[in-house]
């Protein structure tokens, strides 16, 4: 079902089991739950605002990760970037790894990925004016992949408008400060998510003792608040 609101973004809803036990009766009227998906502009949003999005750890043999400064900007971070619609999380990293970093899916292998979205909120100075009030900010998917090729692979300027302007191996756990602020509470999660893909605390090898390939434990900011019980 498509319908335009009198705001000027398109809906999408798709009805399930439109005969089964999600019909309700109440009085005369039978209700169906729906689920929407808005568009602001080309960007899919779900029905809480949120941009479904996918975010890029890629590890090289020595368990360091790839770090991207952003172009023109002092800011760091990973590769990320939305997901287009009829889009799989997966198409979409693969897609975003080529246009970002150059990389195809012969030059990584996926070690792991989140299990669930991991959200955060854009402050509304950030969102441009026509979005706000629809627009709350990104949920995302993070995978880590291993580098299986080299260096010399990765190309910054596959696409027309590039993302990053350089970029360096750094600590798996990437020194948050050098974060946005808004964004460090999904990086602190996704992290401590991901990092048992890279087998913490596994037997060394002489050549990883010689060149690394191990993960320090996290740092203090890294701690992930624990849940209260009575």
């Amino acid at each position: 079902i498509s319908v335009s609101n009198l705001s000027g973004i398109t809906s999408r809803a798709s009805v399930s089991n439109p005969i089964g036990k999600d019909l309700t009766q109440r009085g005369n009227q039978t209700c169906v739950t729906i689920e929407v998906n808005r568009y602001v502009g080309w960007r899919m949003l779900d029905k809480d605002g949120f941009r479904p999005n996918v975010a890029i750890v890629i590890a090289n043999h020595k368990n360091q990760v790839f770090w991207g400064k952003r172009i023109r900007e002092h800011s760091w971070q990973f590769p990320q970037g939305g997901i287009n619609p009829g889009e799989s999380p997966e198409e979409a990293m693969y897609r975003e790894l080529h246009e970002e970093v150059g990389l195809r899916s012969e030059h990584v292998v996926i070690l792991g990925r989140t299990r669930d979205w991991l959200r955060y909120e854009v402050p509304s100075t950030w969102v441009k004016r026509e979005w706000r009030g629809n627009y709350r900010g990104q949920k995302q998917i993070w995978y880590l992949l291993r580098l299986t090729g080299r260096d010399s692979d990765l190309n910054l300027r596959v696409d027309t408008k590039p993302e990053f302007d350089a970029w360096r191996w750094t600590d798996f756990w990437v020194d948050l400060d050098g974060v946005i602020e808004f964004k460090r509470d999904v990086y602190k999660r996704a992290l401590n998510e991901l990092e048992r893909y890279l087998h913490y605390g596994k037997l060394q090898s002489r050549r990883d003792r010689l060149f690394g390939g191990t993960v320090n434990m996290p740092p203090d900011g890294y701690q992930l608040e624990q849940p209260q019980t009575e």
